[in-house]
C-alpha cells in the first residue's frame, strides 16, 4: 500500500521542555517527505527517527515565530554538508523567506543543492499541486500572520480486477486508460462494460495541520471534511486564560474544532512546559469530541493510510 504516514519529530511549545521538543512535523507521502514547521533540534529528530534528508522535498512554515522555523538554517546547512542533494522548496511567508535567505548566504553561501522560495499568503490557497496529492493553506489567528495546512489525496484511479484482465486478455498498455474509466473494445468489436473489469477505488484521505491558533468558527470551514486532524492544544481547561491572551487554543477547543469538521482522529500538539502530562488535554477533547483522540509524542508515527 501507497503509504501517507505523519512522524512527529516535536511537539512542544514556544520554550523547549525535557519531554518535549518545538514544533516539527514530517510526512511521507509515497516516499517523498515534507516537513511542517522546523523548530530547534530538528535536524537531530529526523536522524533518530531514520528519516533520510536526500528525501525531503518540501518544508512548510506555518508561521514565524521562532519555536516553527529556527531550525532551518541548521538543518539546510547540515543538508548542505551531506550533499543531500536535489531541490528543496521552502514554503514560507516573504518576511521569513528574506530573513532566511541573509542567514544562509552567511552561514552556508554555496549550497550544493537548489533551495527554492515559494511564498505564502494568510489566506486559502493550493501551494503545492502533486499528480497525487494537493497542498493548501488554511488561514488561522494567531498573535502574528498564520496558516494551517490540509495534504489531501488526489481521487484514485479505478482498481484493475485481475483475473478479468487475464480473462479478456486485456494488454498492459489498455490498463491505465481502463483504470481512468475506458470500457475495453474486444479485437472482435464487442465492448466489455468498465465495471465490469474494474472496482470502485478506495476513498482519498486527508491530513490537516491547524498550527498556532485561538478557537474562530472560521477554522471549522477551513478545515472542514479532514480525516486526520491535527490541532494545537497548549493548555488544558486551567489555563483557558492565557489561551485566550495569547492566541492559542485548549484541547477542549481543539476537540469543538474536530467534531465540527467531520474528523475521524484529532492529534493533540503543541503542550506547554507547564504540565507534566497530557492526561487531562485528551479528557477534555475526548468531552467535545468522540472519534479518536491522541496526545502526540516524539517518536511517533501516525498512519493516515489504515
Amino acid at each position: 500500500m501507497a503509504s501517507f504516514d505523519v512522524h512527529i519529530l516535536g511537539c512542544g511549545s514556544a520554550t523547549p521542555s525535557l519531554r518535549h521538543q518545538p514544533a516539527c512535523q514530517v510526512i511521507d507521502f509515497r516516499d517523498r517527505l515534507m516537513m511542517i514547521d522546523c523548530g530547534e533540534g530538528s535536524q537531530l529528530a529526523m536522524r533518530r527517527q531514520r528519516l533520510k534528508f536526500s528525501r525531503l522535498r518540501d518544508i512548510f512554515i506555518s508561521h514565524l515565530h521562532g519555536d516553527h522555523f529556527l531550525g532551518l538554517p541548521g538543518l539546510l546547512s547540515t543538508m548542505d554538508l551531506c550533499q543531500a542533494g536535489g531541490p528543496v522548496t521552502i514554503h514560507i511567508f516573504e518576511e521569513g523567506a528574506e530573513l532566511l535567505k541573509t542567514i544562509m548566504q552567511t552561514v552556508c553561501p554555496s549550497t550544493g543543492f537548489d533551495i527554492h522560495y515559494n511564498i505564502i499568503k494568510p489566506e486559502r490557497a493550493t501551494i503545492l499541486d502533486l499528480p497525487s496529492l494537493t497542498v493548501s493553506t488554511v488561514p488561522l489567528y494567531h498573535r502574528v500572520p498564520a496558516v494551517g495546512f490540509i495534504f489531501r489525496e488526489k481521487p484514485l484511479p479505478r482498481r484493475m480486477l485481475p483475473e478479468m484482465a487475464s480473462a479478456y486478455g486485456i494488454p498492459t498498455y489498455k490498463l491505465n486508460a481502463i483504470k481512468a474509466g475506458e470500457d475495453f473494445v474486444m479485437p472482435d468489436g464487442s465492448i466489455v462494460p468498465n465495471n465490469r473489469i474494474t472496482a470502485d477505488p478506495r476513498d482519498p484521505v486527508s491530513y490537516g495541520y491547524a498550527s498556532d491558533t485561538a478557537f474562530d468558527p472560521r477554522i471549522v470551514t477551513g478545515f472542514r471534511g479532514v480525516d486526520v486532524l491535527y490541532h494545537e492544544a497548549t493548555y488544558a481547561d486551567d489555563n483557558a486564560h492565557k489561551a485566550a491572551i495569547r492566541g492559542h487554543s485548549t484541547a477542549r477547543e481543539a476537540g469543538r474544532v474536530a467534531r465540527r469538521t467531520g474528523a475521524k482522529m484529532l492529534i493533540l500538539g503543541h503542550f506547554s512546559k507547564a504540565y507534566t502530562d497530557e492526561d487531562a488535554h485528551v479528557a477534555e477533547a475526548k468531552e467535545e469530541f468522540s472519534g479518536e483522540v491522541v496526545a502526540a509524542n516524539e517518536g511517533m508515527t501516525i498512519k493516515i493510510l489504515q
